[in-house]
């Protein structure tokens, strides 16, 4: 049985303590889907923080580590300047965090795009900076054959495929892809591609339903869909967007909660309290014995 480290906030915020747990591991979660179906969907969600993988592991089947933790985390206004080095922190962090799920971080804008060689340096960083499982890498034909060369490495690769965000330069803007018949056998023909290459899961990102649909039933490896189709492999979403701490989202997020008018409402009174002189209390002071 493997041991990592989980928090233990009982005592302290930064307490290692050993968390006896077998995590669960790309080949498990490849395994998911066998001819052609999935029983037990993947669960995803993003995590920048060990604190956040905390409280999402046991529901997770994968925590993603994403480059857009440049909007969430940085206040940047796109994906494209992430470093390498934000990405191996974040992952870290993540990874000290969480006991259960796999753990995959994002390979960020100019990292891999080069040539394979480079893709593998930066992945090899990332993954021996944070003991990740593995990385994901945005683009469908273009980026088979660094797929293929770093999995034939040793490094597990999820694919990306759809509206991927470091191109949006490219492509325009964020609207949904595949509403033109070429549009949309490009991307199952990326699919099709980066699963020959090897990715053990790919990403399908902002598509219209029936492409995504049509992706699921003609790749033999999980899809996981971000504004596709509850009939993917499975579904990824930024925490933070699906927990409510912004006012703009998505068409495709639910909003499960409103994190941010919490978090308001309990600083206002925090700010109260304070200028009314009302905290801290005996209950939050030290006393003379």
């Amino acid at each position: 049985m493997s041991t990592t480290f989980q928090l233990d906030t009982a005592t302290s915020r930064a307490t290692p303590t050993p968390q006896p747990m077998k995590r669960l591991t790309v080949p498990k979660l490849r395994a998911r889907k066998a001819d052609g179906v999935t029983q037990d969907p993947i669960v995803m969600l993003t995590a920048y923080t060990a604190r956040q993988a905390q409280l999402l592991d046991e529901h997770c089947d994968a925590l993603l580590v994403g480059d857009s933790l440049a909007q969430v985390i940085y206040g940047l206004p796109s994906t494209i300047p992430v470093t390498l080095e934000m990405m191996a922190n974040h992952a870290a962090a993540v990874v000290r965090g969480s006991y259960h799920a796999v753990v995959v971080v994002d390979m960020p804008f100019g990292a891999y795009e080069p040539s394979p060689e480079k893709a593998f340096e930066s992945a090899a960083m990332l993954l021996k900076a944070s003991n990740a499982a593995a990385v994901k890498l945005e683009g469908g034909e273009a980026m088979a054959e660094t797929v293929e060369f770093l999995v034939h490495r040793g490094i597990p690769v999820m694919g990306h495929v759809g509206l991927t965000p470091q191109a949006v330069n490219v492509l325009g803007g964020y609207g949904a892809r595949g509403r033109s018949d070429a549009e949309a056998d490009k991307i199952v023909a990326d699919a099709k591609a980066l699963e020959k290459a090897g990715a053990f899961a790919i990403v399908v990102e902002g598509v219209v339903e029936p492409i995504a649909i049509q992706v699921t039933e003609a790749v033999g490896v999980p899809i996981i869909g971000i504004g596709a189709s509850a009939k993917c492999d499975g579904q990824v979403l930024v925490t933070e967007d699906m927990l409510g701490m912004f006012e703009r989202v998505p068409r495709f997020v639910k909003k499960y909660g409103d994190l941010a008018g919490e978090i308001t409402d309990k600083v206002a009174q925090y700010a109260r309290e304070v200028r009314e002189r009302s905290f801290p209390t005996d209950d939050q002071t030290y006393q003379p014995k």
